[in-house]
């Protein structure tokens, strides 16, 4: 039986889970607030991080007890990116579910009724960023933004401006970092606003284009997007004896360059890029539990030695394997 709760009255219930300092992994920043998931509602935690004035980043992870109906008022909302790793929902104009995300600018957001599936776990960042904040980095010096981003700030009593995608590679990069951020105190939050406003940069030059008509993000009709992912799934099922990319175009009815235009533009990168990228996240995750040798990690993920394992590792991570075993280690 789904659940269905008011937006206000989940604030209500979030706030009565707040987590002692003596609890939180940076107890020390007053401005890292942690909340114990209601309850009611299922398990895991929220975490809230005010970065600066006018920007705040968020990270959630938690599991669902049951399906979720949120009810939300009219609201006025500021600019903000959503991105899973796992977990979904949806509601009238817009769907998300895991690697993909949603982009709102700012603007009214109307009274909405929201669905949060139950199936899977939610594992997922996103950052609230004001108006006035871009307008500061990006317009001129009357605070005017350029035409091909005043679509992003609108004003209260219009419709807010919004687009959703899978996340491309270096957006899943980021997001992973801003999860594993090695750091405490003013290093952190440093470190995190550069994350937070990397993945910006990425968010603005995409809209640029798409303003330019020089977007290849959603180019693709939907039955060669469907093609695209099951090389995906295929990808995944064989990453002990990955196919040659004639082979698996082969096999999903593509021609061999429309599978490397389809899966740059699906996922932002090329076949083999996608493999190395998801090799080296099931290492990292190898790592976490702790029960194998960064030696056997690295031959179990394909590498021959440890040297290129470790290059590459540091390469998506931005740490080498040892030093994130430690980070780990230390955090438990």
């Amino acid at each position: 039986m789904p659940i269905s709760i008011s937006s206000q009255v989940f604030d209500e219930l979030l706030n009565q889970g707040k987590v002692e300092s003596s609890q939180h992994p940076d107890p020390n920043d007053q401005l890292d607030v942690m909340y114990n998931y209601p309850k009611l509602l299922g398990q895991g935690y929220w975490r809230e991080i005010r970065l600066r004035e006018g920007l705040d980043l968020c990270i959630g992870d938690l599991s669902l007890s049951d399906r979720i109906i949120f009810e939300h008022p009219e609201t006025e909302h500021s600019l903000h990116y959503h991105f899973h790793f796992s977990g979904g929902h949806k509601d009238k104009y817009t769907s998300i579910s895991g690697g993909q995300y949603i982009f709102h600018g700012s603007g009214l957001t109307p009274k909405i009724r929201s669905e949060t599936y139950h199936e899977q776990p939610f594992l997922e960042v996103e950052f609230t960023f004001e108006p006035e904040l871009l307008r500061s980095f990006a317009g001129d010096s009357e605070g005017q933004l350029p035409k091909e981003l005043q679509h992003l700030i609108r004003p209260d009593d219009q419709l807010k401006y919004h687009r959703c995608g899978t996340a491309t590679l270096p957006m899943q990069r980021i997001a992973q970092q801003i999860l594993h951020c090695p750091y405490r105190g003013i290093a952190k939050r440093m470190y995190l606003e550069g994350k937070v406003l990397e993945l910006m940069g990425i968010l603005i030059g995409q809209e640029v284009k798409i303003c330019d008509g020089k977007s290849n993000i959603q180019p693709l009709q939907a039955d060669v997007v469907d093609r695209i992912h099951l090389a995906r799934e295929i990808i995944l099922q064989r990453l002990d004896n990955p196919l040659s990319l004639n082979e698996l175009a082969r096999r999903v009815g593509l021609n061999e360059c429309t599978l490397k235009r389809g899966f740059r533009s699906c996922f932002g990168t090329t076949v083999f890029g996608y493999l190395r990228h998801y090799k080296l996240e099931q290492a990292r995750q190898l790592l976490e539990a702790g029960e194998m040798q960064i030696t056997e990690i690295a031959q179990a993920m394909g590498y021959n030695s440890r040297s290129p394992f470790a290059a590459a590792f540091r390469k998506q991570f931005g740490m080498n394997p040892k030093e994130y075993q430690k980070l780990r280690k230390n955090s438990v």
